[in-house]
């Protein structure tokens, strides 16, 4: 935390279950931000701004966080995670947001030996493994399997709880219809390697 700069958690979550922190600080004059950290949701504001105001401006900042991750659930504005130490900062985030912060991962990266599938993960030591296949897919089909493997750390099988998890992403479906359409053509001989999407 930057120096002259005051934390505190308020008794809120956002709408995904994750909580809210508000740093107040002394060198922040008008400007106001809010961004994840930690799967916790932060909302920098000016040290001089009254209860009434910092209630206002976490409102709107939460409700922006809010439309920011729609709109990157969508593939817009986002780069894709290059290494495996932004990978697993975005499936803290994609926890955060979609599962209540609750599937917390030891480790997630990229790995080039999945020929059969589209990432795995092991509950017992909380490890998730991402095909780097998925590197050229758009973002939000990445997000779905990301957001896949973190619900397996919380049910390890495929059944009616597991998908309950999912429901929160706008994007399963459809990312669920791409994968189906990648391992179609890749079967009859359209990609190098067949994928099983039967799980996804």
């Amino acid at each position: 935390m930057a120096r002259g700069a005051d934390q505190s958690a308020l008794p809120l979550t956002t709408d995904d279950g994750a909580p809210v922190v508000v740093r107040r600080s002394a060198r922040r004059r008008r400007t106001v931000a809010a961004f994840w950290e930690d799967g916790k949701a932060v909302v920098a504001i000016p040290a001089h701004f009254t209860k009434a105001q910092e209630s206002e401006w976490v409102r709107r900042m939460l409700d922006k966080l809010k439309r920011q991750g729609e709109k990157q659930s969508r593939g817009a504005g986002r780069r894709r995670p290059a290494s495996d130490a932004v990978l697993a900062g975005h499936a803290a985030e994609l926890s955060a947001r979609y599962l209540g912060g609750r599937a917390r991962p030891a480790s997630v990266r990229w790995v080039s030996n999945q020929k059969s599938r589209w990432g795995s993960a092991t509950p017992a030591d909380g490890t998730i493994r991402i095909s780097d296949k998925l590197r050229a897919m758009p973002q939000w089909v990445i997000d779905y399997v990301l957001l896949h493997e973190l619900a397996h750390l919380l049910v390890a099988g495929h059944n009616h709880a597991f998908w309950r998890l999912l429901e929160a992403y706008p994007e399963t479906q459809r990312a669920k219809a791409f994968l189906e359409g990648v391992a179609f053509a890749t079967s009859r001989g359209l990609g190098s390697d067949e994928q099983d999407a039967d799980a996804y």
